[in-house]
């Protein structure tokens, strides 16, 4: 009795050591799933870093460039409100001189 009692206790802690090494090696496969994911995510986030500082290098660029245009566009107006302004101008120097040779 005493052998079959201990044939049934080794037999039982084999079964738990056994139970026991099945669930480690399911949490192996699973730390290796979760490295797997863990390395896949780094290397999207560096693919993001990288992508972002490409779009701040573009978006640096235009808005220089619109900077540039915008000035461009206020010389411009500018020149155009002067010539105007000078054409006016002359144009009533021009009627103030001929009113005035008139009236000689």
């Amino acid at each position: 009795m005493d052998s079959e009692n201990g044939k049934s206790h080794l037999q039982k802690t084999q079964e738990e050591v056994e139970e026991v090494k099945v669930i480690m090696l399911q949490n192996m496969n699973k730390a290796e799933e979760r490295s797997g994911k863990l390395n896949e995510l780094e290397d999207r986030a560096d693919l993001l870093l990288e992508e972002s500082k490409k779009f701040e290098k573009t978006s640096t660029q235009v808005k220089t460039q619109k900077r540039w245009a915008n000035k461009k566009m206020k010389v411009v107006l500018i020149a155009v409100a002067v010539v105007a302004g000078l054409i006016i101008l002359s144009l009533i120097i021009v009627a103030i001189v001929q009113s005035t040779k008139g009236s000689d």
